[in-house]
């Protein structure tokens, strides 16, 4: 079962990753616009997901990596406070919006879990 929590979180990571190259306008949209080069963060956090997804797989990295996928989301998190206050601007329920706030922690919770995973 611990397997399949990691394998699940990996695969959810590495596909919010190549979201940020397949709907590159939806989270450029979802920062600021005073926010500078926000393509290019949309494309530098859409790598980083993918690589942080293939450390948490492997086993002589997921430590370490499950760390440091704990410390993006609590980077990312304002962008997410940002999209529940502007929901308006997106074509999602504002109710997803303010529900992906506690959902964030639960990601937070599930990857120090399973970054222990033998």
């Amino acid at each position: 079962m611990k397997k399949i929590a990691l394998y699940a979180f990996c695969l959810l990571f590495l596909l919010a990753g190549i979201g940020h190259f397949t709907m590159e306008p939806f989270f450029t949209n979802a920062m600021p616009a005073w926010v500078p080069f926000r393509k290019i963060i949309v494309y530098i956090s859409g790598v980083m997901e993918i690589v942080l997804a293939i450390g948490l797989f492997m086993k002589n990295t997921r430590a370490l990596t499950g760390v440091l996928i704990a410390i993006f989301l609590v980077l990312v998190f304002p962008v997410n406070i940002y999209m529940a206050l502007t929901a308006e601007n997106y074509d999602l329920p504002a109710v997803a919006l303010w529900i992906r706030l506690p959902l964030q922690f639960v990601l937070i919770w599930w990857v120090w879990k399973v970054r222990k995973v033998k």
